[in-house]
């Protein structure tokens, strides 16, 4: 009985979220490709065997496929990933005019941008209707309790302390001095509070104190400030108007997304141990622990938050993502003619290579999580 109420928490979740979150992408860019006059053949959630399919009169074959792990939109022309001409070679005078391969760069840069726009998007939608109708429930950046043996309290700081910044970056809610403390990875955390009308200074390094993982209550150890929250009845929801809502909710996206880009700087350099990159595992677990452990609004969150991911990423300049595409019509803008074929089939080959390199890096450290998960 086990696997089954397993299966509703776990795989149930997981597939909602990652069919919501790519139709959604894969939304964004069938519309600006209908609206640059693109014709797209093929708008499916999930790859492989056909499950169910329809075609609505604009010859869009809408389908659902059976791995539930993506999707795709296939526009006319397209025989590859690198969006190449050659597809188009066979097409009447009359459909070449739809074909995506023969339109200009401009139209390719748009129709591209709009998945990881959709993305974002939607994630300052989420955030901008639960800032409107539930209030800006967070917790102020307000220490409520010291953790004994904790690095707060070696350093001296005290409940009540009112945390302004950490490592120079001002922080208002409990929320972003947590994610500012995650950031930190070498040397003394320098800390600014405010106390009884004073502004106090702390630099002191962080230390790995056991907590206890919320999904299964096991124990680790991870550098910490040793600081909790004031407690949850004295924080009352912050109602505000529409327009508050969606300029707030435009900040907690970029502001995500700039702590996103930092964290994976600080892998790049070396200052961040790379085992924080996830994959597919991961997103079916945390998806799952959400769904088991907390309500509808936490997983909405958590849905706003992989979408700003899955948009970022997309970003990047990696042949096969849209952020390589994005390169390529970029300079096709600048120097005023297509980039040869052949050029381009390297560039995605090599592409294809680095993320089917980085799948299987995810995938490893998705297995070794849940495998400390599991017995440690």
């Amino acid at each position: 009985m086990d696997w089954l109420i397993n299966i509703v928490y776990y795989v149930v979740p997981f597939v909602v979220l990652l069919g919501i979150l790519v139709f959604v992408h894969e939304l964004g860019h069938f519309l600006v490709a209908r609206l640059c006059g693109v014709r797209v053949t093929e708008f499916s959630i999930g790859f492989g065997k056909k499950l169910w399919g329809r075609t609505d009169k604009h010859g869009t074959e809408w389908r659902i496929s059976a791995i539930p792990l993506g999707g795709y939109c296939k526009f006319l022309g397209d025989e590859d990933a690198a969006s190449s001409t050659d597809g188009s070679a066979s097409l009447s005078e009359e459909d070449k005019k739809y074909a995506f391969g023969l339109q200009n760069p401009f139209k390719k840069l748009a129709i591209v941008i709009a998945g990881p726009g959709a993305n974002y998007l939607f994630a300052i939608l989420i955030f901008a209707s639960i800032f409107f109708f539930l209030g800006k429930m967070d917790f102020p950046s307000v220490v409520g309790d010291v953790i004994k043996g904790g690095a707060a309290e070696a350093a001296g700081i005290l409940p009540g302390d009112k945390i302004l910044s950490v490592n120079g970056k001002t922080v208002k809610t409990f929320t972003e001095m947590r994610q500012e403390v995650d950031m930190h990875v070498e040397g003394d955390i320098k800390i600014v509070v405010e106390r009884a009308d004073k502004i106090l200074n702390f630099a002191f390094k962080l230390k790995k104190i056991p907590f206890e993982v919320e999904a299964n209550q096991s124990k680790e150890n991870k550098p910490m400030l040793g600081v909790r929250s004031v407690c949850q009845v004295d924080v009352k929801a912050e109602k505000v108007t529409l327009m508050q809502a969606f300029v707030d909710a435009t900040r907690e996206t970029w502001r995500i997304t700039e702590v996103t880009l930092r964290g994976v700087g600080q892998m790049i350099t070396g200052k961040r141990n790379a085992d924080e990159v996830g994959g597919i595992l991961r997103i079916a677990e945390m998806s799952g622990d959400i769904s088991k452990k907390d309500g509808f609004v936490d997983f909405v969150a958590f849905m706003a938050l992989l979408s700003i991911n899955l948009g970022l990423i997309n970003l990047f300049p990696i042949p096969l993502l849209d952020g390589g595409h994005v390169v390529i019509y970029v300079l096709e803008i600048l120097t005023r003619r297509e980039i040869n074929e052949k050029i381009k089939e390297i560039i995605f080959r090599i592409g294809f290579m680095i993320l089917v390199a980085l799948m299987i890096f995810a995938t490893y450290n998705d297995f070794a999580h849940l495998f400390k998960r599991w017995f440690s």
